[in-house]
């Protein structure tokens, strides 16, 4: 089976944007406050510490970092790094900000927090190398250049979890199902054109598998029928896309809906009001239960 392309259409729907805010040793304690829409990258180049991470249940948990990491934040999380104060130890962090918030597909699918010795991530050595060259050395552009450089990191951490999922032991999730060699081409096809008339069966034969099978293997790896990711992934981009100013009736025929009153249908059934009032709350700052208008103020 050909290689299929599992990030470009995800990420170039979805932008991850990245801004270096730190380089150098860390005393003492530092805390990184949880910001809607808002994650961490951070890398521990040199040095120990300790790190206290706060789950989703609000509870802490602590964890000992005693070789050179990557510390990837997806989601929104309180957690803080306590180490000695020496020059020996030396991180280099960037924010990630994603477009949509809550609603970034790669937010939903990911662990709330991923710790990797840099020595076990081998492609991530050359995207480091220039990166940490670029932080050494400041010259001319090396703001922009430097948070492009961690735009690499970020995209090569992706593939390599893509490629080694075991390793993570993923959940059930679309991450999941990128990484599975039988799913993804179906998956990469609805993200390149979700407007398309999608049907169980066109979806399965993208995958070149029977429907009965497809159906099976969909739902036990990503959790959720293929009719059910094909909803959530048109109704993700039409947030978006309401947004940006796109009207109803244009989001509606893009997206593969027969009318504009099908689209609000499938619209108020998933997010519980019609377009028109979801998109009025949200630009309101009306609390909704979608973060993702808040992460709009803490966008560099």
């Amino acid at each position: 089976m050909a290689p299929v392309d599992r990030l470009t259409p995800l990420l170039q729907r979805f932008r991850v944007r990245t801004q270096l805010f730190h380089a150098g040793p860390l005393c003492g304690v530092t805390t990184f406050p949880a910001e809607p829409g808002r994650g961490f990258l951070h890398v521990l180049r040199r040095g120990e510490m300790e790190l206290t991470v706060t789950d989703e249940r609000g509870i802490p948990e602590r964890v000992q970092i005693t070789r050179p990491s990557l510390l990837f934040f997806p989601r929104p999380s309180d957690h803080a790094f306590l180490n000695a104060p020496t020059e020996e130890s030396d991180f280099t962090c960037a924010t990630l900000d994603f477009d949509g918030g809550a609603t970034h597909p790669l937010v939903q699918a990911l662990p709330s927090v991923i710790i990797l010795p840099l020595d076990e991530v081998a492609t991530l050595g050359p995207a480091l190398d220039l990166l940490f060259s670029e932080v050494d050395n400041v010259r001319c552009g090396h703001p922009i250049l430097a948070d492009r450089l961690f735009e690499v990191v970020l995209i090569q951490l992706l593939r390599w979890m893509l490629d080694n999922p075991a390793h993570l032991a993923l959940n059930q999730s679309l991450l999941s199902g990128l990484a599975d060699q039988r799913l993804s081409p179906a998956l990469v096809a609805v993200h390149e054109a979700p407007g398309e008339s999608w049907t169980l069966q066109t979806m399965a034969r993208a995958a070149n598998m029977s429907r009965s099978a497809f159906a099976s293997r969909f739902k036990d790896v990503v959790g959720q029928t293929p009719v059910d990711y094909l909803t959530e992934w048109r109704l993700t981009i039409a947030q978006g896309d309401l947004r940006a100013g796109t009207p109803v009736s244009t989001v509606a025929a893009e997206l593969g809906y027969t009318s504009a009153s099908a689209f609000s249908r499938a619209f108020a059934q998933r997010l519980g009001r019609s377009p028109r009032a979801w998109l009025a709350a949200d630009s309101g700052g009306i609390p909704t239960g979608d973060v993702s208008r808040a992460s709009d103020s803490t966008r560099m």
